[in-house]
């Protein structure tokens, strides 16, 4: 339990970013899970489109420090990679 009232709206303020994030994090995993199954699938143009929608969300993510930039960076090129040998 805080102590003072800047400890108790800190408190506050951190399970509201938490909850932001969690909602934020559990969507970008869903993308990421879509363009990984296009990717192994037969259709290309839809791998193209799950691909460039995963590379907009992981942009976004890595812009609000969701996920570290790097990771985004990370992340893109695999799937470029598993889009392209497919």
């Amino acid at each position: 339990m805080p102590n003072s009232s800047s400890a108790n709206k800190s408190l506050r303020q951190n399970g509201t970013k938490r909850l932001r994030n969690r909602v934020s994090r559990t969507a970008l995993r869903s993308v990421l899970k879509k363009a990984r199954l296009a990717a192994v699938g037969s259709d290309a143009e839809a791998a193209q489109a799950a691909l460039r929608l995963a590379t907009k969300k992981l942009d976004q993510a890595a812009a609000k420090n969701l996920i570290h930039k790097n990771k985004a960076a990370r992340t893109k090129s695999r799937l470029c990679k598993l889009v392209k040998n497919q």
